[in-house]
């Protein structure tokens, strides 16, 4: 996002130091974007960073639902847009948030990834409707076209409290040792503010560790 520009560059600079392939970046095209953000991001696109669609505005409306109001308590705040939302609108906010990068003369992502991972009720016929080959969730990448999921293991360090901290470092070990077990490839995630959190320590051990990266998990 355009508010969180600047921690991107360091968090891309600071894995390109470790020599870390280029990785996925999750753009939230609903934001009020500058000409110098959108010339970067075409520089990234054209360094081989792939550009993924991910929301709107990354914000969410107040919590309906029982299921929304949980979501919003343990996991996601305010930023699971799609909850708010039922299947036609959801649709519509994907095919909007894709569109966008074609408006910016950017390349159309195949890739969507809903904020907090939570893609909201919506039915496959609908999702068949979008141009996008793979929608990512917690569980793993959803192959539209097929209904296939790919299941891959996934590591997150964006806490910004104890109770956050506590809760993913015990996801995390569990996540990694999911992945040595099956040799499945590990998802890592990185958030804007993840170096300067409770976990990085966490994240940089991890990042030192002796894996194998890899550019695109959905090819694995």
């Amino acid at each position: 996002m355009p508010e969180t520009f600047d921690r991107v560059r360091q968090v891309i600079s600071f894995l390109a130091a470790r020599r870390i392939p280029p990785l996925t970046l999750l753009v939230v095209p609903g934001r009020e974007w500058s000409a110098s953000q959108l010339e970067q991001l075409h520089k990234w696109s054209e360094a081989g960073h792939p550009l993924a669609a991910h929301g709107w505005i990354h914000e969410s409306q107040p919590p309906r639902s029982l299921h929304h109001r949980l979501h919003s308590a343990l996991l996601s705040r305010r930023v699971a847009e799609h909850l708010s939302l039922k299947g036609p609108g959801i649709v519509a906010l994907m095919r909007r948030s894709q569109e966008w990068f074609v408006l910016q003369g950017l390349p159309q992502p195949s890739l969507y990834v809903p904020p907090a991972w939570a893609l909201g009720p919506v039915a496959r016929p609908l999702l068949q409707t979008l141009d996008l080959r793979w929608v990512e969730s917690t569980r793993g990448f959803l192959h539209l076209q097929s209904g296939q999921y790919k299941v891959l293991p996934l590591v997150g360090y964006e806490a910004d409290t104890a109770g956050r901290a506590t809760f993913l470092r015990l996801w995390n070990r569990f996540q990694v040792e999911i992945a040595r077990r099956s040799g499945r490839p590990l998802r890592i995630s990185v958030h804007p503010h993840d170096l300067q959190l409770r976990l990085a320590g966490s994240l940089q051990r991890l990042l030192a560790d002796k894996w194998d990266f890899i550019h695109d998990p959905t090819l694995a």
